[in-house]
């Protein structure tokens, strides 16, 4: 019995020692990990007091505690997503008081319409422009050329109440007349978000960009509200200051931005660097005529068009069609939230289509509808699904393309859609006509159309590798 009491002992004494041989060992290898942290000058990672070892004097590394989405956007992506909801919250502003102004302001109709094409060919210009040019002569200084010309309009715009003069501020200044940003400034700003956040992130960072201006152009409609209130100035020259001042600070954004932000020039060895050229890759032609026809589509079912219709077959009064299209706005803003876990499971291709194809088949069905409420509800359904393909084509644009021809694609579709969108009303009207505006023709027209748009980018794209989104 002492024997085998001396040796259970012994055994645990032994094992004993190997524990504590192996717990100084793990010691010292973290000893020697955090020698290597420490900063220049400093002695020991660990110190010895009365034989135990002591914290380093100096602050440990932390875990990073911002929000992923926030550092995926970096600092050249925060500061594009400020630019454009300060933009899009002057578009919202100013594009309620706009026609109420030239009108005081003794301009007739015809005025006022020629007026805002002039502004649609402005910016479709400057879109060509910029596509092609942009990254030869530096995006932030472009960027930072456009905030300018549209703070020099909004002041044009507060001060003078010349028709000329007007033209060509309208022509210049990129003035809109919606909150859709369907200016210059949106095809450079998505190549540097394509460029500069993770490849992994665009739907996400795209879905962050239009959230944010979608929310911005809806408080800037409730500012107009305000500011026809107030009694220091009319409202429509109110706006169009307050319209420079948010273009001065976009200015102020642009000239935060890093060189981070200007286009990558790649070079192969024993290759001379690419020369910036002015023809438009195949693929980029293949993309914007693809967007054309969705845009056109959509454009046959604008909300002008749509309480117009929704007025004469329904009897719907001025107060009914307010509330049912301030839903019909905040609806799709809620549902672009959505688009990031789609992609993570489905890809890009799948989160582009299969809503806009649902959609598609709803406004389809509204003009079948018997009853202004069955009407209304079918609307909301489509418009809280018409919009979810947005983010969702921007990061596909970026993936689809070369890095060196994305802000010739970002702005040759933005600009094919400007087109298409500024064409498909008068088409639109055309078809308001006679037995055809009870049938809803312009609704199953679009409807036909955006489905055969779906299609097109299925089959054309279908195998096409994008980075995996999450």
């Amino acid at each position: 019995m002492d024997t085998l009491a001396y040796a259970l002992i012994w055994r645990s004494d032994a094992e004993t020692d190997a524990i504590r041989a192996l717990a100084g060992l793990v010691r010292e290898m973290g000893a020697a990990r955090l020698d290597q942290r420490r900063p220049p000058g400093k002695a020991s990672a660990f110190r010895r007091v009365d034989g135990l070892r002591r914290a380093p004097p100096w602050p440990m590394p932390k875990a990073p505690t911002t929000p992923p989405l926030y550092r995926d956007l970096g600092r050249d992506g925060r500061l594009l997503v400020a630019a454009r909801a300060l933009r899009t919250f002057g578009y919202g502003c100013t594009s309620v008081l706009l026609a109420q102004m030239l009108t005081e302001d003794g301009d007739a109709p015809w005025q006022v319409g020629l007026l805002l094409a002039v502004a649609s060919a402005g910016s479709v210009a400057a879109s060509l422009v910029l596509g092609l040019f942009a990254d030869a002569w530096g995006r932030r200084r472009v960027l930072t050329a456009c905030g300018c010309l549209m703070a020099v309009a909004g002041v044009l715009f507060a001060v003078s109440e010349s028709y000329p003069v007007l033209i060509a501020a309208a022509f210049i200044g990129t003035i809109s007349p919606s909150t859709n940003d369907n200016t210059p400034f949106s095809g450079v700003e998505q190549a540097v978000l394509a460029q500069t956040c993770p490849a992994g992130r665009h739907t996400r960072v795209f879905t962050c960009y239009n959230v944010a201006a979608m929310a911005a152009g809806a408080l800037g409609g409730l500012a107009a509200a305000g500011l026809g209130l107030q009694t220091w100035a009319t409202p429509g020259d109110a706006a169009f200051v307050l319209y420079a001042g948010l273009a001065a600070g976009t200015v102020l954004l642009f000239r935060r931005l890093t060189p981070d932000a200007e286009a990558v020039r790649t070079v192969e060895r024993g290759d001379a660097p690419e020369r910036t050229g002015t023809r438009v890759p195949a693929p980029v032609r293949r993309l914007a005529a693809l967007f054309a026809l969705d845009a056109f589509s959509g454009g046959l079912a604008v909300q002008a068009v749509l309480a117009w219709w929704f007025a004469h077959r329904y009897g719907a009064t001025t107060a009914q069609l307010g509330l049912v299209f301030f839903a019909a706005n905040l609806l799709p803003a809620l549902a672009q939230l959505t688009v990031p876990f789609l992609a993570a499971r489905r890809g890009l291709l799948a989160a582009m289509l299969l809503p806009h194809a649902a959609a598609n088949v709803l406004l389809a069905c509204v003009p079948f509808a018997p009853t202004l409420g069955t009407a209304v509800a079918l609307l909301l359904a489509r418009q809280t699904l018409s919009k979810i393909d947005v983010p969702a084509r921007q990061a596909f644009t970026a993936a689809a393309v070369a890095p060196a021809h994305r802000t010739t694609a970002a702005s040759m579709t933005s600009l094919a859609r400007s087109i298409a969108v500024s064409v498909s009303p008068m088409a639109a009207t055309a078809l308001l006509t006679g037995p055809l505006a009870l049938l809803g023709a312009p609704l199953l027209l679009g409807a036909a159309l955006g489905l055969g748009y779906d299609l097109t980018i299925w089959r054309t794209y279908r195998t096409t590798a994008t980075p995996a989104d999450a």
